[in-house]
């Protein structure tokens, strides 16, 4: 299955500020708002920012849309014509902080943390695309910040809202198939897009940044580059700069159900194999594949775990026990138990 068709089947009102009760979200001056609906800012409105503002316009007053791209942003622009529009967020800080609630954010992974932070620092409630930042460090940051601003966040997994994930913790919880001491699981989606490796040589080559794209803004606290077409609109995700490959795009969605259902913690080891990557030539990029290894210690009645991810060029190995001309999941997991 497809990402966006994934997301597109999961999400249906999963979105957490639909959920957020009208007497919890206030203006600045303690009153409701007058159509009693969230006041809402968008730091990144094309693509899946987009998608995220569909699904929560009927709840909301969009009252500002930041986009650093006019091209990807032209659709949210069109639909809310009412709202005031900027490419930095901090003008839209400066100018609209009192007259807004909450703030979504999906800009590209390498800004999250810098867009968040200035929500947080406003006091506003944070609706964030996944994965929440571009480092753990980051991370930390962004949730020492909410817990002390005491405001309202989720980031953007909507699957895990899905029917199909409850029903598979609640097999596993009930011990359906007994002890599950392995999983398999990964992604074969996009491989041109979260492997660029064959595009290093196209770099040599100079472009104008187009007049729609204010390109500092959308670097934003990334290390100053030339501008290239093939980082844009989707491929910042194979450069290291700025997204997290094929892992950071999609784990949060595949191993959310095991590490749900099987309450699991932080691994006591790691181990990496990549295919195809020289870490000094190739460093601004991801690899054609990668199988990571999770060692999970055992935890009340269940046994330890190991959790294997594969991607590119590692796929998920077909289980011996899959009836004959059945394929192995391309994207999603596989679980072995000791039921036999």
């Amino acid at each position: 299955m497809k990402r966006r068709s994934f997301l597109t089947k999961s999400a249906a009102a999963t979105f957490g500020f639909q959920f957020v009760p009208g007497h919890v979200v206030r203006a600045q001056n303690g009153q409701p708002t007058p159509s009693n609906k969230i006041r809402l800012g968008v730091i990144g409105c094309g693509g899946q920012g987009g998608s995220d503002l569909g699904q929560m316009a009927d709840e909301c007053d969009v009252v500002a849309l930041t986009d650093v791209d006019e091209r990807r942003a032209a659709e949210s622009f069109a639909l809310h014509p009412g709202a005031k529009r900027y490419r930095d967020f901090r003008k839209m800080f400066d100018e609209k902080a009192d007259a807004l609630d909450a703030v979504l954010v999906a800009t590209p992974d390498h800004n999250h943390c810098v867009a968040v932070m200035a929500a947080l620092d406003a006091g506003k409630h944070v609706y964030c695309e996944k994965p929440l930042a571009h480092s753990v460090a980051e991370v930390r940051s962004m949730r020492k910040a909410a817990l002390e601003r005491k405001v309202i966040t989720q980031v953007g997994n909507q699957g895990h809202s899905d029917e199909a994930i409850r029903v598979f913790c609640e097999l596993i919880r009930a011990g359906a198939i007994g002890d599950v001491t392995q999983v398999n699981m990964g992604c074969d989606a996009f491989k041109d897009v979260y492997c660029q490796i064959n595009r290093k040589k196209e770099f040599e080559r100079m472009h104008e940044v187009p007049k729609e794209l204010d390109w500092n803004q959308w670097l934003g606290p990334a290390t100053e580059r030339p501008y290239h077409p093939n980082y844009l609109p989707f491929n910042w995700r194979g450069y290291s700069a700025f997204g997290s490959g094929c892992i950071g795009d999609w784990i949060c969605h595949i191993l959310d159900p095991t590490f749900w259902a099987l309450d699991l913690d932080m691994p006591t080891a790691v181990t990496a194999e990549v295919d195809g990557y020289d870490p000094k030539a190739d460093f601004d990029f991801y690899p054609r594949g990668t199988r990571i290894t999770f060692e999970f210690p055992a935890k009340g009645e269940r046994p330890a775990l190991k959790v294997v991810w594969h991607d590119g060029s590692f796929g998920i190995p077909r289980p011996a026990a899959l009836e004959e001309g059945r394929q192995a999941n391309g994207t999603g997991a596989v679980a072995f138990s000791t039921m036999q």
